[in-house]
C-alpha cells in the first residue's frame, strides 16, 4: 500500500510531546550526579516505573521499592507527589507540528505508556491534549507498548484502520511494534526529523 494513503497521525507523549525525565526532579533531591544516576538505575529504575504504566498502583510500587531500599524511602515517596516536576515543559517543536496537522484537518490520536495516576493531572496541564480525538493510556488498559494488542485497541476503539495510520514514538521498539500491526511507525528523534518524515508521507 502506498504511504501516500496514510491519513491519520497517532502520537506518543513522553519524549515526543512532553519533555519528561525523572532527572529534572531527582537532580534537585540528589545533587551528586553519580548518586542520582545510581538511584535511577537501582531504586526507581525504568522497569520499576514501567510497572506503573502497566497498571500497578503507586502505593504498591512505593512499598516494593522501600522494601528494597528502606534508606531511600523519602526519595521514593517523592516520585508521585512531585511528578509534575519531571515534565517542566512540552516539546514545543512537536506541539507546533501537532497544531499544523490539526489545522489541516488530520485526525489525531495519542497512545501512551503512562500511569493512570499521573496521567489525569498531566492532561489538565497542557492545552494541546484537546487536539486529540482519542487517547489510549496504558495504565488504564493494563497493557503496554510494544504489545500488539494496545495498538489494535486504539484502532478498534476509534475506528482507525492500521493501513491509514502513522505512529510516532521516541522508542524504536514502540515504533516497530506499530509497524508490526500495519501502522507506519516513526522513531522520533527531534522535531526537525519528524517534520521531514511527515512531509515525505504527504502530511505537511
Amino acid at each position: 500500500m502506498s504511504s501516500a494513503r496514510r491519513s491519520t497521525v497517532v502520537f506518543d507523549l513522553g519524549g515526543v510531546l512532553l519533555d519528561w525525565n525523572p532527572r529534572y526532579l531527582y537532580r534537585k533531591l540528589i545533587p551528586d550526579e553519580a548518586e542520582c544516576e545510581r538511584f535511577l538505575a537501582e531504586v526507581c529504575h525504568p522497569e520499576w516505573n514501567i510497572a506503573q504504566d502497566g497498571g500497578r498502583s503507586f502505593a504498591d510500587a512505593k512499598a516494593e521499592a522501600i522494601a528494597r531500599h528502606p534508606d531511600k524511602a523519602d526519595l521514593i515517596r517523592a516520585w508521585l507527589p512531585r511528578f509534575a516536576e519531571m515534565i517542566p515543559q512540552a516539546v514545543q517543536g512537536t506541539v507546533d507540528i501537532l497544531e499544523r496537522l490539526h489545522a489541516s484537518g488530520v485526525p489525531l490520536y495519542a497512545l501512551t505508556n503512562f500511569s493512570r495516576e499521573t496521567f489525569p493531572p498531566t492532561f489538565k496541564r497542557f492545552a494541546f491534549f484537546q487536539r486529540f480525538r482519542g487517547i489510549v493510556v496504558s495504565g488504564d488498559e493494563r497493557m503496554l507498548k510494544p504489545e500488539a494488542r494496545i495498538y489494535q485497541l486504539l484502532c478498534s476503539r476509534y475506528g482507525v484502520r492500521p493501513e491509514d495510520a502513522v505512529f510516532i514514538d521516541d522508542s524504536p521498539k514502540n515504533a516497530e511494534g506499530a509497524t508490526a500491526v500495519g501502522i507506519h511507525g516513526i522513531h522520533f528523534r527531534n522535531p526537525a526529523q519528524l517534520e521531514q518524515e511527515l512531509r515525505s508521507l504527504g502530511f505537511l
